[in-house]
């Protein structure tokens, strides 16, 4: 069957960034990538900023003086009392659905070529999507991306938080996804051409 989207979610290092584009050429699809969040911030009415800050992984302290905000920091320090502002800004699961949600609407339009905020589980329920995964070893990784082996990890976890905050998922497997490519020896175009000729098969 020919899919409508195609979802590509990859690890650090395995190529997603040279790939994406080059499906969504090959398919003449448009690529969403950021798209995303700025979708889900207008919404919302909120800056994209505000919206992207719930992917990143934040510190407890730096959460408690998002939460308090100016305010609290320009009353202890001038002496003066100053108008608590009110925050009206979406709480951390209300931001995901908007996220999610947005993913969605993209996903309706079809043509498309998702590359951010995890969309093979956004929208796993969709047979018109084709989910793939792009992986390499961890040799091939930190060459590409010129780092080592405690750093490869930081990048792996920052991904494992973001799957089990986002849809709850304990441990990323083969089988979440309909396509697994190990892009060791794939140079990006033969990637791209595995992928576009499984989407249009």
């Amino acid at each position: 069957m020919a899919f409508r989207v195609v979802c590509i979610s990859a690890v650090d290092g395995s190529g997603g960034e040279q790939v994406g584009p080059l499906v969504a050429e090959q398919l003449g699809y448009r690529l969403v990538n950021e798209e995303i969040v700025a979708l889900a911030a207008r919404q919302a009415e909120l800056a994209p900023a505000q919206i992207a800050d719930v992917e990143r992984r934040k510190s407890l302290i730096n959460r408690v003086l998002d939460r308090l905000g100016p305010t609290a920091v320009a009353t202890s320090t001038m002496g003066a009392y100053v108008s608590p502002m009110v925050d009206d800004t979406p709480d951390e699961a209300a931001l995901r659905d908007l996220i999610r949600a947005a993913i969605g609407q993209v996903a309706e339009l079809g043509g498309v070529v998702i590359m951010a905020h995890a969309g093979s589980y956004a929208l796993r329920a969709r047979r018109d999507t084709l989910r793939v995964f792009l992986t390499a070893s961890p040799e091939a990784r930190a060459d590409r991306l010129s780092q080592d082996a405690k750093q490869l990890a930081k990048l792996d976890a920052n991904r494992a938080d973001y799957l089990k905050r986002f849809y709850d998922i304990g441990a990323e497997q083969p089988h979440h996804y309909d396509v697994v490519l190990n892009t060791d020896h794939l140079e990006p175009s033969a990637a791209a051409g595995i992928i576009a000729g499984l989407t249009t098969a």
